[in-house]
């Protein structure tokens, strides 16, 4: 009963705006967080045929009236999930309006005109309208193949359609229900399986050989490459998908430097890196702004990952509309979020020996996104953008020169989360003088083609601007040159 209780205050927390569901839920201190926050996810996305079918039924009439949100959480998982996993006199009472339940979901689906679940959701304007987002399963290679994984699969029935090569072919897919699987199409050991399928009881991911994440965030470690025993700062590290992936990255070499304020995030992040084989991390229960860059502990630090806390509105649409405030109070929470987020972010560029820093968001704002980016550029000339996967669908918003090497992520375009990526490089000697000579540059030292009085300025600014951003291709140095990444790179694009 502690899982459906839990999950109820969280949606009363929800609906008084104290905090997002992730945060919420780790938060919580509910041992299973992965249980609790998958309950609370799927009760949202049906919330709304919830509600008809309490208020319908009745159920809240009875002389042991249950509480709103309790009754939500238990009829989802009587409905719609694996059936009530408790006991105690609140299952007596669901169970006693069983039969009312299922009739009144039944005389739903006729009164909107459909046979399943998924369509009555998508009919009662729910979060599943338009593509539906599919289960993304990363393959763990500290502990497995993908080949090996694939194998597996097959062997339990499962129908393998070889690597996507479009979205539009992922969006197809995501219609599809069934033991199927594909091969996604931008992210190397990242494998797609229709919506509904359920991995938490599969001994692949119990055992630490499966990792259950979105692909959008996926991709800032894919991103920032760091090579093999390449020393690494994840800079807001908890709840550690991300740095499980860049330990996978690495092969467990090097070092890879995780901070986390947060105590019980930290902790929960220390299991999942257990069950995944990290031996390479440095866990610290620290703000990241307090890491002093100019320490000797991180002088070989080369790549950092900055992925601070944002409004997180890049979430699925029932979460973002129960946890995003409106209008002034909206306002004024994401100017807070982007001025830690520029402080984040300025404070990885600072470390001396830093060649390469993400910087995502799970957050569809500019105020989080391109702005934090555009002004960082400013502050920080040494490093300029990287124009990363090419063959990424949408770029950042066209709000600076050089925003299209960001990347946008969102379920519409790209069937994923709603996310933002960018890439800074720091610039090499010859490139930080080139710049500095293009930026001394004053009106009076603009020449005129004597031959056609046309102004010389239209190049340099040109040339300007084309230096804020280097295509992922052409960045020279051991990124480029190592052999094993090669294929790695090829899939990317």
């Amino acid at each position: 009963m502690a899982l459906y209780q839990t999950a109820a205050g969280i949606l009363e927390k929800l609906q008084r705006r104290e905090g997002a569901v992730k945060t919420l839920v780790y938060d919580s201190g509910f041992k299973n967080v992965r249980q609790l926050y998958a309950l609370l996810c799927e009760t949202l996305r049906y919330a709304s045929v919830i509600d008809e079918i309490i208020t319908s039924s009745e159920l809240l009439r009875g002389p042991k009236k249950l509480p709103i949100n309790l009754a939500k959480v238990l009829v989802y998982d009587l409905l719609f999930g694996k059936g009530l996993q408790c006991g105690g006199r609140w299952k007596s009472t669901i169970l006693a309006h069983r039969a009312r339940l299922h009739a009144e979901l039944a005389k739903l689906k006729v009164k909107r005109k459909v046979s399943s679940n998924q369509d009555l959701v998508t009919s009662m304007g729910g979060s599943s309208q338009g593509p539906v987002l599919p289960r993304y399963v990363r393959v763990n290679t500290l502990k497995t193949s993908m080949d090996d994984v694939i194998t597996y699969f097959k062997r339990q029935g499962y129908t393998y359609f070889g690597k996507a090569r479009s979205i539009q072919e992922l969006i197809d897919f995501g219609q599809k229900s069934g033991k199927l699987f594909l091969q996604d199409l931008h992210v190397p050991n990242l494998l797609v399986f229709p919506p509904s399928t359920d991995f938490h009881k599969d001994s692949l991911y119990t055992s630490g050989h499966l990792i259950l994440q979105d692909k959008a965030s996926c991709l800032p470690a894919l991103l920032l490459d760091p090579p093999v025993g390449a020393f690494v700062i994840d800079a807001c590290a908890a709840p550690g998908n991300k740095t499980s992936q860049l330990a996978a990255i690495l092969q467990n070499k090097g070092k890879v430097f995780a901070f986390d304020l947060d105590t019980k995030r930290l902790a929960t992040m220390s299991t999942l890196l257990l069950r995944a084989g990290v031996t390479c991390q440095e866990l610290a229960n620290l703000d990241f702004l307090t890491v002093n860059p100019s320490d000797p502990k991180y002088h070989k630090v080369s790549h950092i990952l900055v992925d601070p806390s944002c409004s997180g509105s890049g979430m699925p649409d029932r979460m973002r509309v129960l946890t995003d405030e409106a209008g002034t109070e909206q306002e004024e929470r994401l100017q807070a979020l982007s001025a830690f987020q520029r402080r984040a972010l300025s404070h990885a560029l600072k470390f001396p020996s830093a060649q390469y820093v993400v910087y995502s968001t799970c957050s569809i704002h500019q105020q989080e996104n391109e702005d934090v980016v555009k002004d960082i550029l400013e502050q920080h000339p040494d490093f300029r953008l990287v124009h990363v996967l090419p063959s990424w669908p949408v770029r950042g918003l066209s709000t600076f020169p050089g925003s299209e090497c960001c990347l946008r992520a969102s379920l519409a375009d790209t069937l994923t989360n709603g996310f933002f990526v960018a890439l800074f490089q720091r610039r090499s000697p010859e490139e930080k003088r080139i710049a500095c000579t293009s930026k001394a540059l004053k009106p009076a030292d603009v020449q005129v083609n004597a031959s056609d009085g046309r102004s010389e300025r239209n190049e340099i600014v040109h040339s300007k601007r084309k230096s804020e951003c280097i295509s992922q291709d052409s960045v020279s140095g051991p990124k480029k040159n190592r052999k094993k990444k090669k294929k790695r790179k090829t899939d990317q694009s």
